[in-house]
């Protein structure tokens, strides 16, 4: 037998010694092939060296086995390649996290929240997230769910977010039904807006692909980003790329779109008066199983629908399909929102080829791989640059996994094929034809043609489990089972992000941050800002991963990669706000970094600099757009976030600041809502007219005027320190100011020299002299009925009582502190004329100044001063020091005014009064003792919340008695023993029928008129204090979209609000997910409570809010 017949076989790596040994006859022939005859015959086989390497056995012995994939995730791989629809976790714009357990029986409501005892950010304790669960029967209350479904025998198997700033959820389950939830409350609260008992339970319904229409509010989406390092400092880019439909007619809704089994295109879309209705159209005829599709993928694309199918017989169809909403023509002045709908759908086939095109010799590997995992529909793009419109792209993708019975040398991988839809101009005809034609009347050409062109296909060495999409689609995002993630251009499919990059920065992992602690998973869903995820892991628990700064310890961070980082967390942010979603994990991602003293100083300046922020109001007297300012808020919230260490802890100097800049304007907010009802509601709503409202105010105003007092106990501090004194006296001294004030931690002085916090103080003042000319009124009224007039309501005089003794009582005359603001206001703005048009003499005559560029002197020099005062303003926002200019402005409020305005306050009752209600002191002793206590402040009510035991809560509402008797009784407290809040404060329906409302109190005090109530009868209407004419129009700031969302933020709206809004007030309590701040969860049923109550849909800090046991942390 000679060598080449040797039966030892290497060919594709394989090699079976066992089966070639057996083959050979005798010892003696292994001999004489080896050429060792000499050797002894009885040699065992282990010691023969065939080819004159060491032996073979052992050589395979030291192989390392391939690793084997886990159960888990053949059984996931073969989910995927079933059904189209089966992502199991998803991550809404406002932070809710939906997970389907294991057996899909539930849904687990998760999200990430700060902290409240350290701070960090995780993800919440799974022992107390809510859950929505499965019911057999029609049966739809449950003991552990907050909110329950019919069941028809067949499990969850797919979740998928509305873009809608209300978060909106598509529940389906295996059989195609639909269900549609709302969270217009908490994160982890659902309310059901579609129910699915009326759908098919037929498996041929089943969903293969499904889609939400974007919303149309914007019409062009900014992409903020990349940041150009120039040298000194980054410059941001700013594109905008137009927005493409079909949208719902009101552009603040969206509308769900699936394709089944049986090739049904359905459409739920809400009417106006939110009633969930469907249509549907048949996309393609279903004859036989191969005509099945497994999956689908939807788009908008050029104001239509773009639908990718694959079916069962390796088809790849797309179709295009048009949505009409049938509105009736109407008046204009109608709004199309307001119109009944009557949609139709109208389909045109684009082009169909083959999803399995394998190369001319097929391997086992590409037959292993015949069959889609995930399919995903691409829209035409602006490729910016070179400003080219690229087309639609279908992207499929199909992976692979070895067994045990494969050759060892494969691995997992997983294949990414492409086509492009291309349109192909029709070829010239000859003029003989042309005329040929025009005999029969028909002179147009061939139409173009449309096809699928095939692309380079992409193979990744790992198993994909998820495909997603960040950046405004041009980025796609591949999930691999080994728990990494794989950024790729949409344009090109290069890898991105995967190298270190400080020049051009467009993401996090560009300046040094990477996903750490990689776990195999099962699924994969992308945080909104995509700066994090959450994924199934084998175990089917749920993990969080964010990302980790990895180049060098942040305690010894560079200057250079600092301000790399300061662009890419300024980018996530920006990108954040202009999608309208929440940034909490990119706080997360950032906290680390306040080790660095310097960090959120230089962060907020990255953020005015590049989101263009308004700071200064120096000038603005009506307060309107200083309310307003969204972005302002979120600054605001960020620096109360990075200053927040835990409930019970010292709040850093920038934390203190914002967090009572946040909640006085919380407070000028909702005074201004309670006021102020909307033109569809008047006549028949008048939140003042209700105790419950009357009472909610009254705690605000209480917290304010305490406020107030507490600034002024500071200031006069300052003024009796020796210490500070002498710093604004000598003009040397005067740099020293902000580290004097920083290590005191006094921030009262730069809440009044700060135009836009001096602003949110002067329009707290004013709201309070209107809370209290109302309530003076009001009780006149009700003081001066006859005897035989019918009982006025108890509840509804009390409330108004209250709120008189709490803007009397205050220790500091507010009128008196308007005027002192305005007069350090028009101070400040005499400091900036006189030293800036000083400044701007100097660079002029230097010629330093700006080029013209053909604006007149006078407009460069108002652009000049207007860029100076944002900057200091800007720097004492940061707490930074005032500039010298402000030295004077100094000596004249501490010599002149402020020794004035102490004449008219006793000094002595504003050292030693209670401020506990304001969270302020943060001596060791203060803080321990509201920590045993367990006291918390109701954001919403400002009334203290205590989270003990039984004793606790009977503790506190004997003290909150005895301080109502005392009341009653006359005695006027400064500052109230603190009450629980956690008794409503009138009943349900008292007071309502013949007995008049204060709706009927004129200015006068006399009863008006019966009729329908108006606007300027109420005693909130038409009293607005001098200066605060502008309130009116602030009604509007965070105002509900309709009369549905202010329903269900009181847990009533809904199909199902039985279900979803049954709450109870003393086992729930709301904590905001940002900034750890708690508000009592509150059931009442009444229609001016309600509208007020839904401005809270989010924290004063604009958190979201986590529905938690009373007093979990």
């Amino acid at each position: 037998m000679s060598s080449h017949d040797m039966p030892i076989l290497l060919d594709g790596g394989s090699v079976n010694l066992d089966a070639s040994i057996q083959n050979i006859q005798g010892i003696a022939e292994i001999q004489d092939i080896q050429g060792i005859q000499g050797m002894d015959g009885t040699m065992a086989l282990d010691d023969v060296d065939l080819f004159g390497d060491p032996v073979m056995d052992t050589t395979l012995a030291v192989l390392p086995s391939r690793p084997l994939p886990s159960k888990q995730l053949l059984q996931r791989l073969d989910e995927l390649r079933t059904r189209g629809c089966c992502q199991g976790v998803a991550w809404s714009r406002q932070g809710t996290i939906a997970c389907v357990s294991k057996d899909g029986m539930s849904i687990d409501l998760r999200f990430i929240r700060c902290s409240s005892e350290t701070g960090d950010w995780d993800l919440n304790d799974p022992s107390l997230s809510s859950t929505i669960s499965l019911t057999h029967g029609s049966s739809s209350t449950s003991t552990v769910s907050l909110l329950t479904l019919p069941s028809a025998g067949a499990p969850i198997v797919h979740l998928a977010w509305a873009p809608t700033s209300a978060s909106e959820i598509a529940v389906v389950d295996a059989l195609g039904r639909i269900a549609i939830l709302t969270f217009s409350i908490t994160l982890n609260r659902p309310f059901s807006f579609r129910k699915w008992d009326s759908d098919p339970v037929d498996d041929l319904h089943a969903v293969a692909g499904c889609y939400w229409l974007p919303l149309g509010v914007l019409q062009l989406y900014p992409l903020h980003g990349p940041a150009a390092w120039t040298g000194n400092e980054y410059k941001y880019a700013h594109p905008f790329f137009p927005a493409s439909g079909p949208w719902h007619p009101n552009l603040g809704k969206s509308a769900f779109l699936c394709v089944t089994t049986n090739g049904l295109l359905k459409l739920l879309f809400s009417q106006s008066n939110g009633r969930v209705e469907e249509t549907a159209l048949e996309l393609e005829s279903v004859t036989s199983s191969d005509d099945l599709i497994t999956h689908a993928s939807l788009t908008s694309d050029k104001h239509t629908l773009l639908i990718a199918l694959a079916t069962t017989s390796k088809q790849l169809r797309v179709v295009r399909v048009s949505i009409q909403w049938g509105l009736p023509h109407a008046d204009k002045q109608v709004h199309p929102a307001s119109m009944p709908l009557r949609p139709s759908l109208k389909e045109s086939h684009v082009a169909v080829t083959s999803w399995f095109q394998p190369g001319p010799s097929e391997s086992p590997l590409d037959l292993a791989m015949a069959q889609l995992t995930h399919i995903e529909m691409l829209p035409s793009a602006l490729e910016h640059p070179p400003n080219t419109v690229a087309p639609p792209v279908v992207l499929t993708v199909r992976s692979y996994v070895p067994t045990e019975t494969s050759p060892f040398y494969q691995e997992p991988q997983s294949v990414v094929d492409r086509w492009e839809i291309v349109i192909d101009q029709p070829q010239q005809l000859h003029p003989a034809f042309e005329q040929l034609g025009s005999r029969n009347g028909a002179t147009s050409g061939p139409p173009p043609m449309t096809r699928l062109r095939k692309l380079d296909p992409i193979t990744i060495p790992k198993v994909v489990v998820s495909v997603q999409t960040i950046q405004l689609g041009r980025v796609v995002c591949f999930a691999l089972s080994d728990g990494t993630v794989q950024y790729r251009d949409r344009f090109t499919m290069n890898e991105m992000y995967n190298e270190h990059n400080s020049i051009t920065l467009m993401n996090p992992h560009q300046a040094g941050f990477q996903y750490t602690n990689d776990t195999p998973c099962l699924q994969v869903a992308l945080s909104p800002t995509a700066c994090s995820f959450v994924q199934i892991c084998e175990d089917s628990t749920l993990k969080w991963n964010k990302l980790h700064y990895t180049l060098e310890d942040i305690k010894s961070i560079q200057p250079e990669q600092q301000r790399a980082v300061l662009a890419a967390l300024t980018i996530a942010v920006a990108s954040a706000g202009s999608q309208q979603s929440s940034c909490d994990d990119i706080l997360a991602v950032a906290r680390p970094f306040i080790q660095n003293p310097s960090f959120t100083n230089a962060w907020l300046k990255e953020l005015v600099t590049m989101m263009k922020i308004s700071v200064d109001y120096s000038e603005d007297v009506h307060h309107d757009q200083l309310v307003r300012n969204i972005q302002l808020q979120q600054c605001f919230s960020i620096m109360s976030h990075l200053g927040f260490h835990g409930d019970f802890q010292p709040r850093s100097f920038h934390g203190k600041f914002a967090m009572l800049a946040l909640n006085v304007r919380n407070f000028v907010i909702l005074v201004t809502i309670a006021n102020n009802t909307p033109v569809r509601l008047q006549g028949n709503l008048n939140p003042l007219d209700e105790p419950e409202v009357v009472d909610t105010l009254a705690g605000c105003a209480r917290w304010e005027v305490n406020l107030l007092a507490w600034l002024t106990d500071c200031l006069l501090n300052l003024l009796d320190d020796p210490e500070f004194m002498s710093i604004i006296t000598e003009p040397k001294r005067l740099a020293e100011l902000s580290g004097y004030l920083h290590a005191k931690k006094d921030v009262s002085l730069h809440l009044l020299l700060c135009s836009s916090t001096r602003g949110f103080l002067s329009a707290a003042c004013r709201r309070l002299l209107h809370l209290e000319s109302v309530s003076n009124r009001a009780i006149q009224y009700y003081e001066s009925r006859p005897a035989t007039a019918p009982a006025p309501r108890q509840e509804l005089y009390h409330a108004y009582q209250k709120m008189q003794r709490a803007v009397s009582s205050s220790l500091v005359k507010v009128q008196e502190f308007d005027q002192l603001l305005a007069t350090l206001g028009r101070d400040v703005q005499t400091a900036y004329q006189k030293s800036l048009a000083h400044l701007w003499a100097m660079s002029k005559a230097k010629g330093q100044q700006p080029e013209g560029g053909g604006i007149p002197e006078q407009q460069r020099q108002e652009m000049f001063v207007k860029r100076a005062q944002t900057h200091i303003e800007l720097d004492m926002l940061q707490g930074g020091n005032p500039p010298g200019a402000f030295r004077e402005v100094l000596l004249r409020f501490f010599n002149l005014a402020l020794p004035n305005f102490r004449n008219q306050t006793d000094p002595a009752k504003l050292y030693f009064a209670n401020y506990d209600m304001l969270e302020v002191d943060e001596d060791a002793n203060s803080l321990a003792r509201r920590k045993a206590a367990g006291k918390y402040v109701d954001v919403f009510k400002k009334t203290e919340l205590v989270s003990g035991g039984p004793k606790a809560v009977a503790a506190a509402a004997a003290a909150a008695a005895a301080a109502a008797a005392a009341a009653v009784g006359g005695t006027a407290i400064s500052s109230p023993p603190p009450t629980t809040g956690l008794a409503p404060a009138g009943k349900e329906n008292g007071g309502h029928g013949a007995v008049p409302s204060s709706s009927q109190v004129k200015s006068s005090g006399t009863p008006a008129p019966s009729g329908p109530t108006t606007s300027s009868s109420r005693p909130g209407a038409n009293a607005l204090p001098s200066g605060a004419g502008s309130s009116n129009s602030n009604a509007q700031v965070n105002s509900p979209a309709g009369d549905e969302s202010a329903t269900a933020a009181n847990g009533t709206g809904g199909s199902n609000g039985s279900n979803g809004g049954s709450g109870n007030s003393d086992t729930k309590w709301r904590r905001c997910v940002r900034c750890a701040s708690v508000m009592e969860e509150i059931n009442v049923q009444r229609p001016g409570f309600t509208f007020v109550l839904a401005q809270q849909r989010k924290c004063s800090c604009g958190g979201n809010w986590g529905l938690t046991p009373k007093g979990a942390p």
